[in-house]
């Protein structure tokens, strides 16, 4: 037999043997590796519903300090679901945590058809959590100054309406109305939630008294801010896009001096009335950093290329691709 052939049955004899070996080792191991995959899955999620759960706690605690212990005693109100109930409860003289059930019902209902089932379920659990909360804890009565009761009464609630929201849970479903409506029509949900809203403190106006509207609406933007806050967080972030001849510098101080990722794209300026193209591709960075670091990272640029074209933009959020931060080097 020809070397040659001979030499190539002999490769082609090994590398199938090879593979059996490899067929031979694989099913065990992709089991035992799908096993491990799968509890390492199984716990994570575990975890990540104990969390939930832990947060809606804290907020529906939060949210029934700050009702019975601010809001409740001096008839103030909130806007959205929980002013409309504070509203009834109010005229009504009925106990706020039946009306609260009530007036939920159909923002679950819809909940359950925009935002999925496990909305739905986390939201029944944290409003009946609220109302139990309302009908059986004795909060005491903290104070009896308007301006405290509308700061602190707000922001309890706020905290307590912010902390169901990063559970997966709302305590009060106007947004999941707005989003709804917002499908249907033309109009953005702010402009929605701002029209329910204008809505609910006439009304308080009208039936309780500008005084208390007026009070209603200062614990409602204390609320609100505070729910920005917990769902935004403290750290916000800064999108910088970056164009200059020396982006490679620039690229390289980003890494290792502030620690962040970048992405670099490739692109073309256009200049000029008629929008004339520079025949000339140029890189584009792209990076996010935090506001603390915004000062360090254009001093830097500014010794690389003071010329350099920088974009900022705010970013009220980012989730992975970010390197480990590394001490600024001021």
């Amino acid at each position: 037999m020809n070397p040659q052939f001979q030499q190539i049955i002999v490769q082609a004899t090994a590398r199938r043997k090879g593979k059996k070996r490899k067929g031979s080792i694989l099913p065990g191991g992709s089991n035992k590796y799908s096993r491990a995959k799968a509890l390492y899955r199984f716990r994570k999620i575990i975890v990540q519903n104990i969390r939930k759960t832990i947060l809606i706690l804290i907020g529906v605690l939060s949210a029934g300090f700050g009702l019975k212990s601010f809001i409740l005693p001096n008839e103030f109100i909130d806007g959205g679901a929980t002013g409309i109930s504070l509203l009834i409860s109010a005229i009504t003289k009925q106990p706020l945590y039946i009306i609260i059930l009530l007036v939920n019902i159909p923002f679950i209902i819809i909940g359950y058809f925009q935002m999925g089932k496990g909305f739905a379920v986390k939201t029944i659990g944290a409003i009946l959590a609220l109302a139990l909360c309302l009908a059986t804890i004795p909060y005491p009565l903290v104070t009896n100054d308007k301006l405290l009761v509308a700061v602190f009464g707000g922001f309890f609630l706020g905290a307590g309406i912010g902390f169901a929201v990063r559970g997966g849970a709302v305590l009060d479903g106007t947004e999941v109305l707005a989003i709804f409506l917002s499908r249907k029509t033309s109009a953005s949900i702010g402009d929605i939630i701002m029209i329910i809203n204008i809505i609910i403190f006439s009304s308080a106006a009208w039936l309780l008294g500008i005084n208390t509207a007026l009070y209603s609406m200062l614990a409602y933007l204390a609320a609100s801010r505070t729910v920005d806050f917990l769902i935004e967080g403290i750290e916000e972030y800064t999108g910088v896009t970056i164009i200059s001849p020396k982006s490679a510098e620039i690229s390289a101080m980003i890494a290792e001096k502030l620690g962040r990722g970048i992405t670099v794209y490739s692109g073309k300026g256009g200049y000029g009335k008629r929008g004339y193209t520079s025949s000339e591709n140029m890189n584009i960075i792209f990076t996010v950093v935090t506001r603390l670091e915004i000062s360090k990272l254009k001093s830097e640029i500014d010794l690389i290329d003071p010329h350099a074209f920088v974009v900022m933009h705010s970013i009220k959020d980012t989730r992975g691709g970010m390197i480990k931060k590394r001490p600024l080097a001021h």
